[in-house]
């Protein structure tokens, strides 16, 4: 299962560390290796590649047995790559009380295993960190909420990647009705632990079967909804890194339609998805700390040469707060109304008169059932405010965009139309921000006529004042961030997510290969 050979890195330390002798030998003998303390050989192991720790430690306690190697090492980072590797590690970790509290990081990179056994097998293990599964087509819904079922406190990143099938395209999952919508309502039954790191993702069928056999993309999820309960359970209180990858479907009202969603969310990778460019307005405004936000495959832009539509796009990502503070003025408003108004519904209207029969025949065609629903009585609560009570009017401030990088992919471009398009992009940040400069003088000039102002600290759960500050002084109406001879716009990177592409420096794609390990 693992390689018998010593690497070239753990040869060459172990070989100096033979060379070290004894001083206080009179003959300054060699130390043996065996003689080393265990300390000495952690601090060996702890400069080895992640990928090879496993198989060097494997290959050191081997070539020298009798030496204190730390096993832990062994079993800290775990990818089984063959089905039969998970049924060997179940039967070595079921009894092994110490060898299973060492696992951390544990995946399965293979799509074909048994899933039977991998429920058995990350049921004795409770110490993991970092979780990663290929849900392949031996996965059955009811194999993911068993594993859900259970809050596992320590982890710390959660990724899942799914393809319905893998060698021959098939329709199975659809025609069982097997959809993994559970999953996402499991987790958000967990409790408030810490998770910063989320990967939810739906291969995309390979473009020689979909389009040889007319396949079309099968559902993974049937429903979208439970994408939006589980953004607002408390379990994704505190995450900071998302990726949601559901090819064609549009996700951005399922996640963006709500206002206490993942507060604290600074990276989303909404690759592949349905996005267009006025759904990734109302995502920079209802997630205004974004930093990073990655759209490879989605048609933000309509026609990708048109230099109009990256104008926009950059005014976009300047003026979104702009939208954010007036969304959240009406939702204080609201609020301020609901607690000093009396709420009345209208008394129920009484239910239709019978209609009389009249005396005679009645014709054949007549109806004696009606498909027509009959009229509701309900209606909006009218929200009355008694005579005398002044609703206090409060502006919110804008804040600056935070966003840093704009990442997607645009193909069959030239060099020239690059440039064009980078210059229509900054060209409209500029404008943006010229709109948001005006809009805070506006709202200054209505500060110092004795307008309540606050800003936006934080997004929370609830409404009220909740999340805001007064603001006191002139400092937040004329912000240096604003001026955009020192905001820089933010690194737009057109270069996919191929990673031997053309990409920008410090662009979203090279911060989400290092947060999720890999290069999907």
């Amino acid at each position: 299962m693992m390689s018998h050979e010593v690497s070239h890195s753990v040869a060459a330390v172990a070989t100096s560390a033979a060379s070290i002798t004894c001083s206080s030998s009179p003959a300054s003998a060699v130390m043996q290796l065996d003689g080393l303390p265990a300390e000495l050989y952690s601090a060996i192991i702890s400069h080895l590649p992640a990928d090879s720790v496993q198989q060097d430690v494997l290959a050191l306690t081997r070539a020298i047995p009798r030496s204190p190697v730390p096993i832990h090492n062994i079993f800290e980072r775990i990818r089984l790559k063959h089905a039969q590797q998970i049924v060997q590690l179940y039967r070595r970790l079921r009894n092994a009380t110490n060898e299973r509290n060492w696992v951390k990081d544990f995946g399965i990179v293979t799509w074909t295993i048994d899933a039977d056994v991998l429920v058995n097998l990350l049921g004795v293990l409770p110490r993991i960190s970092s979780l990663l599964l290929f849900v392949g087509p031996n996965f059955a819904p009811e194999h993911l909420e068993e594993i859900f079922h259970r809050p596992r406190e320590d982890l710390r990143s959660l990724s899942l990647r799914f393809c319905p099938y893998v060698k021959q395209a098939t329709y199975f999952q659809f025609l069982k009705g097997s959809y993994f919508d559970t999953t996402l309502t499991a987790l958000s039954h967990w409790p408030s632990y810490k998770l910063p790191t989320l990967s939810i993702v739906q291969d995309p069928p390979e473009p020689l079967i979909s389009s040889a056999k007319h396949f079309a993309q099968p559902l993974v999820f049937f429903r979208l909804e439970p994408i939006s309960v589980l953004l607002r359970s408390e379990y994704t209180n505190s995450l900071t890194h998302l990726r949601l990858r559901i090819p064609g479907r549009q996700v951005s009202r399922f996640i963006s339609s709500f206002s206490s969603f993942v507060p604290a969310l600074r990276l989303l990778d909404l690759s592949t998805c349905n996005i267009i460019a006025s759904d990734m307005e109302e995502i920079l405004t209802r997630f205004h700390g974004l930093q990073h936000l990655i759209l490879d495959g989605c048609n933000i832009a309509r026609d990708q040469s048109q230099a109009t539509e990256w104008n926009n796009i950059g005014k976009i990502c300047a003026t979104a707060t702009v939208k954010r503070a007036k969304a959240r003025e009406k939702e204080l408003k609201t609020w301020l109304q609901h607690n000093a108004a009396t709420v009345t519904v209208p008394a129920v209207m009484p239910p239709p008169a019978a209609r009389r029969i009249r005396p005679g025949r009645r014709g054949l065609a007549t109806a004696t059932i009606s498909l027509r629903e009959e009229p509701t009585a309900s209606e909006p609560d009218i929200i009355h405010v008694p005579a005398g009570i002044v609703i206090p009017r409060v502006r919110i401030i804008p804040s600056s965009p935070a966003l840093l990088s704009l990442c997607t992919s645009a193909s069959f471009i030239t060099n020239v139309q690059h440039q064009t398009i980078l210059e229509e992009f900054e060209k409209g940040w500029d404008e943006g921000l010229a709109q948001l400069a005006a809009v805070k003088s506006r709202l200054h000039g209505s500060w110092k006529n004795g307008m309540r102002m606050m800003r936006i600290t934080v997004d929370v759960n609830g409404g009220g004042y909740d999340g805001l500050e007064a603001i006191e002084g002139e400092n937040a109406f004329y912000s240096e961030q604003d001026d955009s001879t020192r905001l820089t716009p933010p690194v737009l990177c057109l270069a996919g997510s191929d990673a031997s592409g053309k990409h920008v420096e410090g662009c979203g794609h090279n911060i989400a290969w290092n947060v999720w390990n890999d290069t999907i």
